[in-house]
C-alpha cells in the first residue's frame, strides 16, 4: 500500500452497491480495547443487540498493554477510605490546567462529574479496587494497591490551582494491571450477550447517500472473505490511535518519530480515525502527543534536569510525562539528569550513569556543555537548595537538597543517544483523532454530527489537548466508550 493511502481517508460504499448483507446488529462495535468493550457492555444494558468485530484473536488492544491505572476522582470510594478529600470541582480545576493548552471543557466536566458513578459501574462490572493508596507517585503500584497521585497533582503549579489528590486507580492486582482490567471487561463483554467476529478487519464504512450520508454499516475481511454487515443504528469506532502508522505520525506529529518506542500495538494504525474521515469527519489536534520517560525512583529527582546549555527548564518533581514532553518537545530531546553521590541510583530499568566525574566541571566538560553553564547552574540550585527554596521552578521542599557529594553524575536522557548503558527511552502515543461530542456522536468539519456514526477512545480527541496525566486513556476510553455505546443504542432511525 503506498504510503499516501495509509494517510488520508479510507474509501467508504454506497449502500446502493450492496445486494446483502452478511451479518446485522443494532450497535456494530469496532475494536476490543477498554473503550470498545464499555461500548458494547453499554449498548447491551440500553437494549440493543451488539457485533463486536476485533482484527485479533481476542479482546485487549493496548489497554492490556497499559499499567491499569484508570483516572477517575471527585470522591470515589478509595479516595475516601484513604483519607483524601475531592470533589468534581477540584478534579475539574485540575484537569482543565493539565491537559493543556487545547483542553475539551465539555468533555472534561461530563468526566468529572460522573466520576465516582463511573467508578461504581466498573466495580458492578467485575473490577476490583482494593481501598488502599501507594505513596510512590506516577507509576502503578508494584503490589495490589489501587489510588497514586499520577499527574504532578500535587506539584507546582497545579498544587496552587486545585486542592490536591490522587486520582489514579488501580484494578487489585499486583504490578502492571492493564492485563487483568481487561479480562475483567472482556469476561463483563461475554456476560453482556454481545456477539463477536474475531481475527476480522473492518476496511471501509457503508453509508446511504439517499439518507444524508448515514453510516449504516461495515465492509469486513475474514480469511480474505469480503463480508458485509448492517449497523440498525450505528458504529462505534474504538479502533485505537495512529502511532503504528510511520506515516501518518511524519505527516501529523514529526517529533513523535523521534521515540524509540511507542505505547501502541500494530492495531493503532489510524485505520479508525482514516474510515471515519472516508465518511466525511473532522480530525482535531493531531498534533498533540504523550511522553513518556520515568525516571525513577524518585530519589533520582532530588537531581536537576538541564538542557543543551546546562540550564534547568523545569520542577523535577512534576508528573515524569510532564519532563518528557517538555524535554522531547520543547528542549529538542535534550535531556540530563545530574546527580551526586548522595543520591545516585540506576533507574528501574538499569538506566545508569553515562558521564561520572570527580567536580562539576569536569562534568561539565565530559559532556560537552558550553562552559560555565553547568556549573552556575548548579550553584544557584544549591545556594537555594540549602535554604529549602527553588524560586526559578518551585520544586517542592522535600525534594531539595544541594548537590555537593562527589563524584557527580549524569544519566543522558538524550533522544538517540547511544550510551551502552542507557536503557529507558522515550515512548509515546498519540492523543489527536475525531472530533466528537461528549456522548460519542462523530462531527464532520462544520461541527454537524454524521448520522450514524459514533466513537471513543484513542481513535478519539478525548479530554487531554495536549497535557497529559497516567490514566487519562484508561479513563476517558472506558468512561466515553460508555457514553457512545448507550448513544448509539438508542438512536432513532
Amino acid at each position: 500500500m503506498a504510503g499516501s493511502d495509509r494517510v488520508g481517508p479510507a474509501a467508504v460504499r454506497k449502500v446502493g452497491t450492496v445486494g446483502s448483507w452478511d451479518l446485522e446488529a443494532d450497535v456494530v462495535v469496532v475494536g476490543y480495547g477498554c473503550a470498545g468493550a464499555c461500548a458494547a457492555i453499554a449498548a447491551r444494558e440500553a437494549g440493543a443487540d451488539v457485533l463486536l468485530i476485533e482484527r485479533a484473536s481476542g479482546g485487549g488492544g493496548t489497554s492490556a498493554n497499559s499499567g491499569g491505572l484508570i483516572y477517575m476522582g471527585g470522591g470515589t470510594p478509595v479516595q475516601q477510605a484513604a483519607g483524601f478529600e475531592d470533589t468534581p470541582e477540584e478534579m475539574y480545576k485540575f484537569l482543565m490546567a493539565a491537559l493543556g493548552p487545547d483542553p475539551d471543557e465539555a468533555k472534561i466536566r461530563i468526566f468529572c462529574d460522573e466520576s465516582v458513578a463511573h467508578f461504581h459501574w466498573l466495580e458492578a462490572h467485575g473490577v476490583p479496587f482494593k481501598r488502599t493508596f501507594y505513596d510512590e507517585p506516577g507509576m502503578e503500584a508494584p503490589t495490589d494497591d489501587c489510588l497514586v497521585f499520577s499527574g504532578g497533582e500535587d506539584g507546582h503549579p497545579f498544587n496552587l490551582i486545585a486542592k490536591p489528590a490522587p486520582r489514579a486507580h488501580k484494578p487489585q492486582h499486583p504490578g502492571a494491571g492493564g492485563g487483568f482490567l481487561m479480562q475483567r471487561l472482556v469476561a463483563a463483554t461475554e456476560r453482556s450477550g454481545t456477539r463477536f467476529e474475531f481475527d476480522t478487519r473492518c476496511e471501509h464504512l457503508v453509508v446511504d447517500d439517499r439518507d444524508h450520508n448515514r453510516v449504516v454499516g461495515a465492509v469486513i475481511r475474514q480469511n480474505r472473505t469480503e463480508r458485509l454487515v448492517r449497523a440498525r443504528r450505528g458504529v462505534v469506532l474504538t479502533a485505537g490511535g495512529f502511532a503504528s502508522n510511520h506515516e501518518m505520525v511524519l505527516r501529523h506529529t514529526p517529533l513523535l518519530a523521534r521515540c524509540a518506542a511507542f505505547n501502541a500495538t500494530e492495531g493503532d494504525d489510524g485505520s479508525g480515525i482514516r474510515m471515519a474521515m472516508g465518511a466525511g469527519a473532522d480530525i482535531i489536534r493531531m498534533h498533540a502527543v504523550e511522553v513518556a520517560y520515568p525516571l525513577v525512583p524518585h530519589r533520582l529527582l532530588r537531581g536537576i534536569l538541564v538542557n543543551r546549555y546546562g540550564q534547568r527548564f523545569i520542577n523535577e518533581d512534576t508528573y515524569f510525562g510532564r519532563l518528557a514532553q517538555e524535554g522531547l518537545l520543547r528542549q529538542d530531546g535534550e535531556m540530563l539528569l545530574i546527580v551526586d553521590n548522595a543520591i545516585y541510583e540506576p533507574t528501574i530499568f538499569g538506566m545508569q550513569a553515562a558521564f561520572v566525574e570527580e567536580t562539576v566541571a569536569d562534568l561539565e566538560r565530559a559532556i560537552g556543555l558550553p562552559t560555565e553553564s553547568l556549573q552556575d547552574t548548579v550553584a544557584y540550585y544549591n545556594r537555594f537548595a540549602a535554604r529549602g527554596e527553588d524560586p526559578l521552578f518551585h520544586k517542592r521542599p522535600s525534594f531539595l537538597r544541594p548537590l555537593s557529594e562527589p563524584p557527580y553524575a549524569a544519566l543522558d536522557c538524550r533522544v538517540g543517544s547511544q550510551d551502552v548503558n542507557v536503557s529507558a527511552v522515550f515512548s509515546g502515543l498519540t492523543l489527536g483523532g475525531l472530533h466528537t461530542l461528549p456522548t460519542g456522536e462523530v462531527l464532520d468539519p462544520d461541527a454537524n454530527i454524521i448520522p450514524g456514526l459514533y466513537a471513543a477512545g484513542r481513535t478519539t480527541s478525548g479530554i487531554a489537548g495536549g497535557g497529559y496525566c497516567t490514566g487519562i486513556s484508561l479513563g476517558d476510553g472506558t468512561f466515553f466508550g460508555r457514553q457512545a455505546g448507550q448513544r448509539a443504542a438508542t438512536a432513532s432511525i
